[in-house]
Formats: structure tokens, C-alpha cells, sequence
């Protein structure tokens, strides 16, 4: 199975056997790790939004504690993919480092444009939900074709990313991602729209893995791979709506 999501880029189900039913994943026990995962984002997340605060809003109070999450969740995503049966111990660990990142983050946006983080987390959850139902009546289906478009959709946007990064270094910043007008806001609906796509693969790596009876500490891995592309998608809808936000 080819996957866009960062944790499912490879074949997920290579190197397994069938494993007895009491010892594989299952989807229950998938949903259930992911319920744990958002519990360890939203407890430092609420913490460091509280230091942020009380901080009297300064930015720099918090720097420190987000670019450790957001280097060391980098770094974890990273351990996860390539040794997928340490997930039971990476995943919790990489919810944890994003959820110093967000909560940051969101602090800087909540202060900036009053009313977003609930916007958007509001937002996240109702695509999440949306997604899942359009995978479970069949409404998208996560064929072959539907892979590779999401895919490259992805990897042009990682790239140009990428690029703007590097742009960056030497004060160049492409408006049509950073800036608010017209175009910009339409390539934040464009990636918005590829990071809910992605959570038909997730469902679809869930379900098969549940099928095919692979280990149980896939179950971890599979509840990564939809913290990954929620986290993405969550921090995407910010962008979009602080943009929207500068043009009123």
C-alpha cells in the first residue's frame, strides 16, 4: 500500500505474517490509541497555552518549548516510520512534542485573531468525522488512481514548502503562501482539501491491517498516522483562516 501520509509511505504490510486473532490489530484497538494520543497532545498543549498567557502573551516565552516539539516530533515521525514496532513508545512520545508545538502555536494565533483555535479545531473534527463517513459508505474509495493523486498532490506541497523555506534564508517569501490575497487563500483550500484526502488512506491502512491480522503495535502505528495527517490538517485550517481573517 503506497500512502502520502508521512507514516504510511511504504508498504505497511510487507514482513508480516498472519498473527493469531488475541495478538493482531484490530480497529477498535486502533481507535482507542488514538483517543490516548489526543489525550497526550491536548495535556502540554493546555499547558504551554496557559504559560503563554500568563506570560502576558509573549511569543518568546514559549519559543523554546516549540521548537523542541516541533524538532522533536520531526524526529520521532521519523523513528516511527523506519521501526514501526517501536510505535508503542515513539507515537505517545511524538504526541507529546507536538502538543508543546501546538499549543504555542495556537496561543500566537488565539491572540492574533480572537476565536480561531476553536474555529478551527471545531473545523478539523467535523472533517475528520466527514472523511470517515465518506470511507465507511463508499463515497471515496481509496483506489489505486486515488493514491497517486494524493501522492503527488502531497509531494508538490512538501516541496514547495520546502522551497519557500530555503527562499527564505535569503529574504525571499513567496506571497502566495504566506501573503492573504486571493491566490494564497486558494492554495490553503488546496492543501486543506489534500490533508482530509489523506485520511481515506489512513482508514484504508487501518481496515486492511485489521483484515490482513498484522501485529498488535500496529495498532500504535496506525493511530500515528492519523495524529500525523489531523495535526496537518489542523494546523493548515489555522493558516487558512488567519488569511481569510487579514482580509476583512
Amino acid at each position: 500500500m503506497r500512502s502520502s501520509n508521512p507514516a504510511l509511505v511504504s508498504n505497511p504490510f510487507s514482513g508480516f505474517s498472519l498473527t493469531r486473532p488475541n495478538e493482531a490489530m484490530t480497529v477498535t484497538g486502533t481507535i482507542n490509541k488514538t483517543l490516548i494520543l489526543l489525550a497526550l497532545v491536548f495535556i502540554p498543549a493546555a499547558w504551554v497555552w496557559r504559560n503563554f498567557y500568563l506570560s502576558g502573551m509573549n511569543p518568546a516565552s514559549v519559543q523554546g518549548w516549540m521548537m523542541a516539539g516541533l524538532f522533536g516530533g520531526f524526529i520521532l515521525a521519523m523513528v516511527t516510520v523506519f521501526k514501526k514496532e517501536w510505535a508503542p513508545f515513539t507515537a505517545p512520545l511524538y504526541a507529546v512534542a507536538e502538543g508543546l508545538f501546538l499549543g504555542g502555536m495556537s496561543g500566537i494565533f488565539e491572540h492574533s485573531y480572537p476565536g480561531i483555535v476553536l474555529q478551527a479545531v471545531s473545523l478539523s473534527i467535523m472533517t475528520l468525522l466527514v472523511m470517515l463517513v465518506a470511507y465507511q459508505s463508499g463515497w471515496i474509495k481509496a483506489s489505486n488512481n486515488f493514491r497517486l493523486g494524493i501522492v503527488a498532490a502531497t509531494g508538490g506541497i512538501a516541496l514547495t514548502y520546502l522551497i519557500s523555506m530555503v527562499l527564505g534564508f535569503f529574504g525571499i517569501h513567496l506571497s502566495f503562501i504566506y501573503g492573504n490575497g486571493l491566490f494564497s487563500i486558494l492554495f490553503s483550500v488546496f492543501v486543506v482539501v489534500i490533508a482530509a484526502l489523506n485520511f481515506i488512506i489512513d482508514f484504508d491502512f487501518i481496515a486492511e491491517g485489521a483484515r490482513n491480522r498484522i501485529p498488535k503495535y500496529m495498532e500504535w502505528y496506525g493511530a500515528f498516522a492519523l495524529m500525523v495527517t489531523l495535526i496537518w490538517l489542523y494546523i493548515e485550517i489555522l493558516r487558512l483562516l488567519s488569511k481569510i481573517s487579514e482580509r476583512k
